[in-house]
């Protein structure tokens, strides 16, 4: 904060700032029996109209003793099996993942009026996988990866960050590095999905798919 600037006093009133969807509706009768292939199917529509980076989405997690936190990963894969995304394990979403197995992810597509909620259980994908993915990054993302270890660690300036950062290209000019052993992929379950479509007067559709023994069980949630 400057030094001129003062903190508001009084709570900023933001009732008056609303907006009604009107772009499109979700019927129960016609939602596929796979969320995943709804979810594919509003995905590259998503794609189609040019949403800025459709594929990130806000990753919740919980500590230990119970503090939430979220923060935005990219989406780099999804599957049957669920949703892939890379990160750190050493970062504080690697230690809640690490003590809670479990997260729910939230992507938002302002521009159709959609949001989508995934829940499930987390597990880490195969290293080789992870270094395959790594091996495809650009670079200079590669040797970004190795400066912010621990990754959300404290650090004194970004001069340190920058000068690590030179010290790397250096030692990496002529070939490429390797992926960490504390860097890799992420992998959501699809147990629990749900789909909303914004409508009109705040009555929004809202879809749910909860996998059981036999399938997905599909029911319609109240706005």
């Amino acid at each position: 904060m400057n030094q001129d600037e003062k903190p508001a006093k009084t709570q900023k009133d933001l009732s008056d700032h609303r907006l009604d969807y009107t772009q499109g509706e979700l019927s129960k009768a016609e939602a596929p029996a796979d969320p995943l292939v709804l979810f594919d199917r509003w995905f590259h529509e998503a794609l189609d109209q040019q949403v800025i980076e459709p594929y990130a989405m806000t990753l919740a997690t919980s500590s230990p003793e119970g503090r939430p936190s979220a923060r935005t990963v990219l989406m780099r894969g999804y599957s049957g099996e669920g949703i892939t995304f890379y990160t750190n394990y050493l970062s504080y979403k690697g230690a809640d993942l690490a003590a809670n197995p479990r997260a729910e992810v939230l992507f938002f597509w302002a521009e159709q009026e959609r949001q989508v909620r995934v829940f499930g259980s987390v597990s880490r994908i195969d290293h080789a996988d992870s270094a395959a993915y790594f091996a495809k990054r650009p670079k200079k993302s590669q040797l970004a990866a190795l400066v912010s270890t621990p990754q959300s660690g404290s650090v004194a300036s970004r001069d340190l960050m920058e000068a690590r950062y030179a010290e790397l290209e250096d030692q990496y000019a002529q070939t490429d590095p390797e992926c960490p052993e504390w860097w890799g992929g992420y992998r959501i379950e699809l147990e629990q999905i749900e789909f909303w479509q914004g409508r009109d007067s705040r009555m929004h559709d809202r879809l749910v798919y909860t996998r059981g023994s036999d399938g997905y069980a599909l029911e319609r949630l109240l706005p």
